[in-house]
C-alpha cells in the first residue's frame, strides 16, 4: 500500500462522522447511486430524441457495465487488499463488506457508464454521469470502504472495458439495427 494512498484516504474520511447529516447524505448516495445510474441508463431506451443513437449508447453503456465488473472479478484472482478499516487506516460508517477492497465495484460500475457515453460522443451525460459517479466513489471513501486506489483503479477498470466495447458493439451493424429496434 502506498503511504500517499493511505494519507489521501485517511484524509477524506477524517471529515466522516462530523455531521450526521452529510453521513447520511453520503450513506444514501453509496446505497443507490449505482442503482440510480442504471435506471437513469436504461430510460434512455425510451427516449423521443435521437432514438436509435440513445439505445445504441444505453446498450454500450450496458456492456461497458458488465465487462468492466467482469475485469474486477478477474484481477480479484490476482489481487487481495485488505480494506482500509481493517488496515486501521480509516473507520467504518457502513456495514462491513466480505470481499477485497482492490478495484472498487462501485467505481467500476459508475464511470463504466460516464466513459462509454463519453466514447459515444454524448459528452452532455457523461457529464451529468460523472458528477454522480463522483459523488459516489467519493462516499466510498468517506465511509471508510476504499482506499483512493481502489476509486482510481476501478474508473481504470471501467475505462478499458469501455475502450473494448466500441470494438466488438459496432454502430449501424445489422447485430445493432436488430437490438435498438426492440420494443
Amino acid at each position: 500500500m502506498s503511504s500517499y494512498d493511505a494519507l489521501a484516504t485517511g484524509w477524506v474520511n477524517s471529515l466522516s462522522g462530523k455531521w450526521r447529516s452529510l453521513d447520511l447524505a453520503l450513506i444514501a448516495v453509496t446505497t443507490v447511486g449505482v442503482p440510480a445510474m442504471i435506471l437513469s441508463v436504461a430510460l434512455r431506451w425510451w427516449s423521443p430524441i435521437d432514438r436509435t443513437r440513445e439505445r445504441h449508447a444505453a446498450v454500450a453503456a450496458g456492456l461497458s457495465f458488465i465487462l468492466g465488473l467482469t475485469l474486477n472479478q478477474v484481477l480479484l484472482l490476482f489481487a487481495h487488499r485488505v480494506r482500509p478499516y481493517d488496515a486501521g487506516v480509516t473507520h467504518l460508517l457502513i456495514a462491513p463488506s466480505r470481499d477485497p477492497s482492490f478495484p472498487s465495484d462501485h467505481a467500476t460500475a459508475a464511470f463504466s457508464i460516464v466513459f462509454a457515453f463519453m466514447l459515444q460522443k454524448r459528452f452532455l451525460r457523461a457529464f451529468l454521469f460523472s458528477l454522480v459517479g463522483s459523488l459516489l466513489v467519493l462516499s466510498r471513501v468517506y465511509l471508510g470502504i476504499h482506499y483512493v486506489g481502489d476509486i482510481l483503479g476501478g474508473m481504470l477498470t471501467a475505462f478499458v472495458a469501455a475502450s473494448v466495447v466500441p470494438l466488438v458493439y459496432l454502430e449501424g451493424t445489422s447485430f445493432d439495427r436488430w437490438i435498438t429496434s426492440i420494443l
